[in-house]
């Protein structure tokens, strides 16, 4: 969440100088937007955030066809039904990050086959549940594939907030040259794209059969997951949460992993202070005391 240009408060008006704005955005706009999206997301929008939030929720007043950030918000917080869930769906898409790569943090799927080797034949169960467009995922899977075997039964889910992010990661096609993945990944992993889908690749699928997407937000006060998780990957999630919120959801993270299991953190990420519920065991990973 990076703002573009930084925003001054007018001490007259109360607006915020944007520059040549659309649409009105008063101070108090920005201070509901952040106390809604805490709410339902548990974001934590600092002062910085005041162009990004313009920007992305800019969109939104033009496609509704509101004519301020007041009036926005009057109609988002009085909607009902489907069609109300949806645009609050639409709100919390606008304002979250999602910057991803094949094999990012790469120290992480050499802890996770390393791990994998030591199951002795066991199906793991891992949770992925910041998978914006797929490329994490999919690194996972790999990296399960290549230690287990495409047929080892391992079963991975994988979930985001953001509902527009995994509609992407469900398809399973990027570009033929994006970021990560090494020539021999690319051939065992993907089918090439032809004709005017050339210069695309898509996941194979029986690399996409071992992984469910769906919706998930972390806020969500009861988690139903099924059976224990043996390791989880919650990547450069914490860092847009409050120091209460991280320790709620460590807490209820803990509660869905079996005893020994790995949670694996982003690289600026530090949890020390949860040693009840996590022992660090290696570069931001973690393990469940």
């Amino acid at each position: 969440m990076n703002a573009s240009l930084e925003a001054q408060r007018s001490p007259a008006s109360g607006e915020t100088d944007l520059g040549e704005q659309e649409f009105t955005f008063a101070s108090a706009d920005f201070e509901r937007v952040r106390k809604l999206i805490y709410q339902r997301a548990g974001i934590s929008l600092h002062e910085g955030k005041r162009a990004m939030v313009y920007s992305r929720l800019s969109r939104r007043l033009r496609e509704t066809g509101h004519r301020s950030f007041k009036d926005y918000l009057q109609w988002l917080e009085s909607a009902t039904g489907p069609s109300g869930d949806e645009e609050w769906q639409q709100f919390i898409n606008c304002l979250t990050t999602n910057l991803t790569s094949f094999f990012r943090e790469e120290h992480h799927f050499h802890a996770l086959a390393e791990a994998l080797r030591t199951m002795n034949g066991k199906a793991p169960r891992i949770w992925c549940c910041a998978a914006s467009t797929g490329e994490e995922p999919y690194s996972i899977l790999m990296t399960l594939a290549e230690s287990l075997g495409e047929r080892s039964g391992a079963r991975l889910t994988a979930s985001d907030i953001d509902t527009k992010v995994l509609a992407t990661a469900r398809q399973g096609v990027y570009a033929a040259d994006a970021r990560g993945l090494s020539p021999e990944r690319l051939k065992r992993h993907f089918m090439r794209g032809t004709g005017a889908n050339s210069g695309f690749i898509r996941v194979k699928p029986e690399l996409a059969q071992m992984v469910e997407f769906k919706p998930f937000n972390l806020m969500t006060p009861r988690w139903a997951m099924g059976e224990p998780f043996d390791m989880v990957f919650c990547r450069n999630v914490m860092i847009y949460f409050d120091h209460d919120t991280q320790r709620k959801v460590l807490e209820r993270i803990h509660s869905v992993m079996k005893p020994g299991g790995l949670l694996f953190v982003g690289h600026s990420e530090n949890f020390t202070d949860a040693r009840d519920l996590f022992t660090l065991r290696g570069k931001t990973i973690y393990q469940h005391v």
